[in-house]
């Protein structure tokens, strides 16, 4: 008796130290400055291929370079990589969201000349 009391005392003390770790873990700073110099170095490449002569991909190349550093921000210094999964069903429904969002939004802009209202 007095085993399984001890047994179920540690399945109890292994799930509570489960939990807690899950709530609060811990980044290495070793992982912070990784991600800090790939931002950096994405930053860079923003810098970079404002001064190339890309023509029309200018827009598609700024916009994946800062998806890239959007992503790297939501996982490690928002702590979704280390979260619940339901905490990244939200953070991908927010994402397609906005991604949604943006599609009207720039399909509002370009088709604006495509009507010849008169007076206008």
């Amino acid at each position: 008796m007095a085993h399984t009391s001890h047994s179920h005392s540690q399945t109890n003390l292994a799930q509570t130290t489960d939990a807690h770790a899950q709530a609060h873990h811990v980044i290495e700073v070793r992982t912070y400055v990784l991600i800090y110099i790939a931002l950096m170095l994405f930053l860079a490449a923003t810098v970079a291929a404002s001064f190339m002569p890309l023509g029309a991909f200018h827009l598609p190349v700024a916009m994946t370079i800062a998806l890239i550093k959007a992503v790297l921000i939501v996982l490690f210094f928002m702590h979704v990589y280390y979260s619940a999964p339901l905490t990244w069903i939200t953070a991908v429904g927010s994402l397609l969201w906005v991604g949604l969002l943006l599609a009207f939004l720039l399909s509002d802009y370009l088709a604006r000349g495509w009507l010849h209202i008169l007076g206008k």
